[in-house]
């Protein structure tokens, strides 16, 4: 079954962000537009790309309103380890989010349950806590924010104009499309 439209599922966990451990739950993510950025694990390989691009374009998501939640099955301790030790992790000022116990992660049917870690996911939510976007790739296969970026503001223009639906390669400010039978055999 899909995740798509569904409403995220509750749960309660520790965070890393702004050199201080916060709590965070499924209702922090209500209200407004958020990312859930799902990795396998602290101190790895690709992981650290992700997160630091995720970094480097924070202020471009925070301008359309979207909040970041960065999680993996690490602690919010190896977090904070990770975030003063390496350069990269160094930049993130969005909330990275602790899943010792795996929760997050089986809520969002991430979870590589044998290796007790997260699959590569993005998903973003709605400020009606819905889902509108689900990306899962293989652990080799790096995400690309610029990439995240044009989706959401896709969703949000979705969300905001009923009745009209974005393209493929869709930019902001561009064309979009008004489904109805006179487009039907026309694209």
């Amino acid at each position: 079954m899909s995740l798509i439209n569904t409403e995220i599922k509750p749960f309660k966990a520790t965070a890393f962000k702004g050199g201080k451990f916060i709590d965070v739950s499924d209702a922090d993510l209500k209200g407004k537009w958020s990312v859930v950025f799902f990795y396998p694990a602290d101190f790895t390989f690709v992981c650290p790309t992700e997160l630091e691009d995720l970094a480097d374009n924070y202020s471009e998501f925070q301008k359309l309103g979207v909040e970041i939640y960065s999680v993996s099955t690490d602690t919010h301790f190896c977090h904070k380890a990770w975030h003063d030790t390496s350069p990269a992790i160094g930049k993130i000022a969005y909330t990275m989010v602790g899943d010792p116990t795996g929760t997050i992660c089986r809520n969002f049917e991430i979870l590589i349950e044998e290796k007790g870690l997260a699959d590569r996911g993005t998903f973003v939510v709605d400020p009606d806590g819905k889902i509108q976007i689900i990306e899962i790739t293989a652990g080799g296969i790096g995400r690309d924010a610029r990439e995240l970026l044009r989706k959401v503001k896709a969703a949000q223009y979705v969300a905001s104009h009923p009745g009209e639906v974005c393209p493929a390669k869709w930019e902001e400010g561009e064309k979009t499309l008004a489904p109805s039978l006179d487009l039907v055999g026309k694209i």
